[in-house]
């Protein structure tokens, strides 16, 4: 891995994506802690114990880079853009002319990408309003006013900045996925979960529990080697070429596999689970009512029923994107248009149905697997004094991202040192 990090400085044109996609990165950081127009730093700052703990608004503020606790202009983050494509996913499956759209290739993607867009704005504006209320209802314990003047212009103000600041994080990120390395989306929580890494270490190390301060990094090293194993695995489907002529030649037959990964959805699943199962804590934070501080309660992301509900999402997400991004009926199409078969299954029909046999066999295990990631490291932690939400969800997506990154990195390499016959 080091080896490739440092081939990728020797190359310019990588090594301008990458110093573009830092660049943006370090921006991205920057935001995080400049505040919006018209609120109180000090009230801002004696509010922050609020987002302590493993409450749901310490999650949120995890995924923003804390810029959540800051009141900062990137304070919602880039979540309100995956909540809208979650949405449109679900969407395209029930509603028949975004199931048409998302068919007519690139131009139909380039509309569902403008609806998304839309989507986010309206959501983004949405969430700006309830934390805006939200940093007012502490104003009682910080003992002054977060909001120095909460009046309609300067409540629009404060909106606006937030939208703003959303739409801006969905701008920077498609641009780092356009000129830079990685998916931009997946990066910019990357670096917003790596970010409260150095807080959590000082969390480990002051923690009163010498067993957990023992146990905490081989506990850590042994789930991400997990992670990574099954992030790898995959099962191999032979595939036969039969022998064709086109035109005047005849192409010679081969065999090759088609590779299913065991994880073919990667960690999206576990960012479209985290994200509904923050709604409802969500809601309860901000409406101050005893109802809705009852449903945050029993949602709070340490509890039983948050991780209940999330391991159910994460197989129900796991099973939904599988099956968007992996159509079975669409390889079998493909072998037989060109000539291929799986040894003892006859092409069409069967194929489609062999292949849809084995990702379902291989779908679950990667759901329970997700599931149990995501759970475990969070039932850990809750048996110690630690003081930090660094959990399963976290450590998925910071060591899926990375694997994806690198897998970029290299690919990048490879058809830039690719040898011809000449050489």
């Amino acid at each position: 891995m080091i080896s490739t990090i440092l081939s990728t400085f020797t190359v310019a044109e990588i090594r301008k994506k990458l110093l573009f996609t830092m660049m943006i990165l370090a921006l991205y950081r920057v935001g995080a802690h400049i505040p919006v127009p018209g609120v109180n730093l000090e009230a801002v700052q004696s509010v922050q114990e609020n987002f302590g703990g493993g409450g749901v608004l310490n999650l949120l503020n995890t995924f923003s880079g804390g810029g959540l606790s800051q009141f900062a202009i990137f304070a919602l983050g880039i979540m309100p853009y995956i909540t809208a494509s979650i949405i449109l996913q679900l969407l395209t499956v029930v509603v028949p002319s975004l199931e048409k759209l998302s068919k007519e290739g690139e131009v139909g993607q380039a509309r569902i990408t403008q609806y998304t867009r839309y989507l986010t704005v309206g959501l983004a504006f949405a969430q700006a309003i309830g934390f805006t209320f939200l940093f007012r209802s502490f104003e009682a314990g910080a003992g002054q006013s977060v909001i120095e003047n909460f009046d309609t212009p300067h409540v629009f103000l404060i909106v606006l900045s937030l939208t703003a600041g959303t739409v801006l994080l969905m701008w920077m990120g498609e641009l780092i996925t356009q000129r830079g390395i990685g998916n931009g989306i997946s990066l910019m929580i990357f670096a917003s979960i790596v970010s409260g890494l150095p807080n959590g270490i000082n969390a480990w190390w002051n923690s009163p529990d010498q067993v957990f301060r023992v146990m905490m990094p081989f506990l850590a090293l042994a789930v991400i080697a997990a992670i990574v194993f099954i992030q790898e695995g995959q099962r191999r489907i032979p595939v036969q070429y039969a022998k064709r002529v086109i035109g005047r030649r005849m192409s010679s037959g081969g065999q090759t596999y088609l590779p299913l990964r065991v994880n073919m959805a990667g960690v999206i699943p576990v960012i479209f689970a985290a994200s509904i199962m923050a709604f409802p804590p969500t809601v309860g934070q901000l409406i101050q009512q005893p109802w809705a501080q009852d449903l945050s309660t029993f949602f709070n992301p340490s509890d039983a029923p948050y991780l209940i509900g999330e391991t159910i999402f994460i197989i129900l997400f796991t099973y939904f994107y599988t099956a968007v991004t992996f159509n079975p009926v669409d390889q079998a199409e493909n072998l037989k248009k060109y000539g291929g078969f799986i040894p003892g299954v006859r092409p069409g029909r069967p194929t489609a149905e062999f292949l849809d046999r084995v990702l379902a066999r291989l779908t679950f295990p990667g759901a329970l697997y997700l599931a149990a990631v995501a759970a475990f490291p969070t039932l850990l932690i809750n048996q110690t004094s630690a003081n930090f939400f660094f959990g399963g969800t976290s450590l998925l997506i910071v060591v899926g991202v990375a694997l994806d990154t690198m897998k970029q990195l290299e690919a990048q390499l490879m058809m830039r040192n690719y040898e011809g016959f000449l050489k």
